[in-house]
């Protein structure tokens, strides 16, 4: 399998715990937009700790790579957890990419948590050509101060946005889980594309509630894992 060394020229924060991580970009790494690569640092103690992180640059951009990251302080395995004390200079290491999502169509796009992050270069390249009309990202998080990017979101000419939360029910957004009415309530039309991204049982939960009210599992793409 081919290794691929990544190096840190620019971190900065995106929310109170994601981050956009800016690499130079290692000669023949070729991508589509959504494909991820797992990496791990290239440090003592770590190089066998990979995790998947999505490309969030489009694959045009042959002088960096991009990642946003969500960290998660109280995980166990601590990968995320170093996320903010890198400094430029710093290396990782990637394998090829792949992944499931890549832009298949016009469609619904669900995301829950860092899930989010396979969209980011597919719904940006659909704002830059002006093709975003149709498309809906559905996107649920614990609170509001978690949704990455929700003011790009919103920015976004053609594109409809939806966004609940879990754990706070003052928000100002919609509060709920994403279910069958949840569903029912927002979506437009069950005969389009249907994207999933997120933690497993969410993702597993969504996908079965989908099939329920009436979409063809041909229509359901998924990622699942995060």
């Amino acid at each position: 399998m081919t290794e691929y060394t990544f190096t840190l020229k620019d971190i900065s924060p995106v929310t109170h715990d994601t981050y956009r991580l800016i690499f130079t970009r290692p000669d023949d790494f070729d991508f589509e937009s959504g494909q991820c690569t797992h990496w791990a640092f290239d440090a003592d103690g770590w190089r066998d700790e990979d995790r998947p992180f999505t490309m969030t640059s489009q694959p045009e951009e042959t002088d960096k790579v991009e990642f946003v990251i969500k960290t998660y302080p109280d995980h166990e395995d601590g990968v995320t957890k170093e996320i903010p004390k890198m400094t430029p200079g710093d290396k990782v290491i990637g394998d090829e990419p792949g992944g499931a999502i890549t832009d298949k169509g016009v469609g619904v796009f669900i995301a829950g948590g860092a899930g989010v992050t396979p969209y980011i270069p597919i719904l940006r390249r659909r704002a830059k050509d002006g093709t975003l009309n149709g498309c809906t990202l559905i996107y649920s998080n614990k609170t509001e101060r978690d949704i990455i990017l929700r003011s790009e979101w919103e920015s976004m000419s053609g594109l409809k946005t939806v966004f609940t939360v879990t754990d706070e029910d003052s928000a100002a957004v919609e509060t709920g889980m994403i279910d069958e009415g949840f569903l029912k309530k927002h979506l437009d039309g069950l005969d389009q594309r249907f994207y999933l991204c997120g933690p497993k049982q969410m993702v597993n939960d969504i996908r079965d509630a989908l099939k329920r009210i009436g979409v063809d599992e041909d229509n359901i793409v998924t990622e699942n894992g995060w």
